[in-house]
């Protein structure tokens, strides 16, 4: 502005030497040297800021928004006490909102600059801070880095229940799947907790899976708020389907289609807390030795069926306790006869290959007993056709 009020002076002076006389703000005895000066005072923009200033218990959903009420908005940026930034866009009109969600419980200065309609340029800055909920909802990504069965789906389980249908349309709405080669698949909710994303078909092998999920700010439940987002890839390895016939008790391995070994098993007997569930199951963990206390399962101690016992050559195909496992105190009924507890019985020998040549997320078939498997008792996504998947989503 220094210069744009020399000009004007300078100007003001050329004009009053030609005519000879005082100009228009000169009075009777004053000089012209003693003319007052032009006056040139900034006119900065004039800002509006959402979340108020020193505002407290802001809602993660709440978004930024900053626009000009005088003047022209520049820039705008929202970080947080490490520095981490809130991405954001201005619209047509020339205000700024953010585009993520905010995280709980934290601390956000907006600094935003503008010129006025002078040009004036100048910054403004304002703080606020989010609200700290009762409780940080927590979740995870199942096979992150690992090569995995053609039967595994991208599985992200939260700690506790997305409690509300439209809850769990925001967490879909918010969440990405992308495959190489490219499969058609959908989202779906096994349960409040499980959200999964499955091809149509198994995956081809080979592929290569990547799944975000920024879900930073999301509601999940009353006073409850996820705290981070993250991501996630893995990598689909050969297809190897396993078929358990429970009543010939033998397991048809396969693998590219072949048959690669057929197992003596021995599965569960009959009863409502002993006999193998039915239906299509993936191995959801390799845990080798495992002990098997049955008062977990609903058999107390002093039960006539109680048992405790350590088990090896662990594969775990349910979340209620089936496995497949090696059992040499039942090898006499392996093949022949279904005495276990509920899961698939095999000699040492038969498990510990079974054990080495499987991999997470390999299929499990199992057909000839009463008692259905119920797809949130494992990774049960294969228990629905695609259409019936499809109508898993809280986004139908």
């Amino acid at each position: 502005m220094t210069g744009v009020l020399a000009a004007v002076l300078v100007t003001a002076g050329c004009q009053g030497g030609a005519s000879g006389a005082a100009g228009p703000a000169q009075t009777a005895g004053q000089s012209r040297s003693e003319a007052p000066a032009a006056s040139a005072t900034p006119e900065p923009a004039e800002l509006s800021i959402a979340p108020a200033a020193e505002a407290t218990g802001v809602l993660p959903s709440k978004p930024v928004v900053v626009s000009a009420v005088t003047g022209t908005l520049s820039t705008v940026t929202v970080t947080d006490a490490d520095g981490g930034e809130v991405a954001g866009s201005k619209d047509s009109t020339g205000r700024w909102t953010s585009i993520q969600r905010l995280r709980p419980d934290t601390a956000y200065t907006v600094t935003a600059r503008a010129f006025g309609v002078d040009g004036t340029p100048s910054t403004v800055t304002s703080s606020f801070r989010t609200l700290k909920p009762t409780v940080t909802a927590t979740f995870g990504i199942l096979s992150s880095g690992m090569t995995v069965g053609v039967g595994m789906p991208v599985s992200i389980q939260f700690d506790s229940a997305v409690t509300t249908e439209a809850m769990r349309a925001e967490v879909e709405r918010r969440v990405s799947v992308t495959t190489e080669p490219q499969q058609a698949g959908a989202w779906g909710w096994l349960d409040n907790r499980q959200l999964m994303w499955r091809p149509a078909d198994y995956w081809k092998p080979g592929t290569r899976v990547t799944v975000k999920a920024p879900l930073t700010g999301v509601q999940t439940g009353p006073d409850k708020w996820v705290g981070n987002d993250d991501e996630a890839s893995f990598t689909v390895g050969s297809s190897m389907i396993s078929t358990v016939d429970m009543k010939a008790h033998t397991m048809t391995v396969r693998r590219g289609g072949e048959v690669i070994r057929t197992i003596p098993v021995s599965t569960g007997k009959p009863g409502p807390l002993t006999e193998t569930r039915y239906g299509t199951k993936v191995i959801i963990r390799k845990e080798g030795t495992v002990r098997m206390d049955s008062s977990t399962v609903g058999i107390p101690k002093g039960d006539p069926d109680y048992y405790n016992l350590e088990t090896k050559w662990n594969l775990r195909v349910t979340w209620t306790g089936e496995y497949l496992h090696s059992a040499p105190w039942s090898v006499g009924s392996q093949g022949s006869a279904n005495v276990s507890h509920g899961c698939v019985n095999m000699s040492p020998a038969n498990a510990q290959w079974m054990f080495e040549n499987s991999k997470v997320g390999d299929v499990v078939k199992f057909t000839g007993s009463n008692r259905a498997f119920q797809p949130h008792e494992g990774i049960g996504v294969w228990m629905y056709d695609f259409a019936g998947w499809k109508a898993q989503s809280a986004l139908r």
